[in-house]
């Protein structure tokens, strides 16, 4: 139950912190501080709630973006590899987001070489054999 309140809410939270009238409230919010620095004699208390006000909601920003970033990465995956087995690929490429950088590099390597067979092939119809 909780996560799935989590989920609710760091999705809402993440669509409405990328729109245009969340960023035009944070720019408001900037110069309403900027325009009070004189109010206040720029004091360290005036500095210190705005950097203590964008440090709070950055640090939590973070965690609900990260959370969105992960649940939507996983949610592609699973439609790719959907996609892989239902498709002509090669099932051996499903689940390889578990592998290690240079596992997932060696493995893209060989799949830019396999294309650009193809592509050389393509490109010359004689070198498969064919007698056109």
């Amino acid at each position: 139950m909780f996560e799935r309140l989590f989920t609710r809410i760091a999705n809402k939270v993440a669509y409405a912190a990328g729109t245009p009238l969340s960023f035009m409230f944070c720019c408001a919010v900037i110069v309403v501080w900027a325009v009070t620095g004189p109010l206040f004699g720029f004091s360290d208390t005036w500095q210190l709630i705005i950097n203590t006000g964008t440090t709070i909601v950055t640090f939590l920003m973070v965690f609900l973006i990260q959370n969105t970033q992960n649940r939507d990465g996983a949610a592609i995956q699973a439609k790719l590899d959907e996609l892989i087995r239902v498709g002509r690929a090669s099932n051996a490429l499903i689940g390889i987001e578990h592998l290690t950088e240079a596992e997932v590099e060696k493995i893209r390597r060989k799949c830019e070489e396999a294309a650009k067979r193809h592509d050389r092939m393509a490109d010359h119809p004689a070198s498969r054999g064919s007698s056109g």
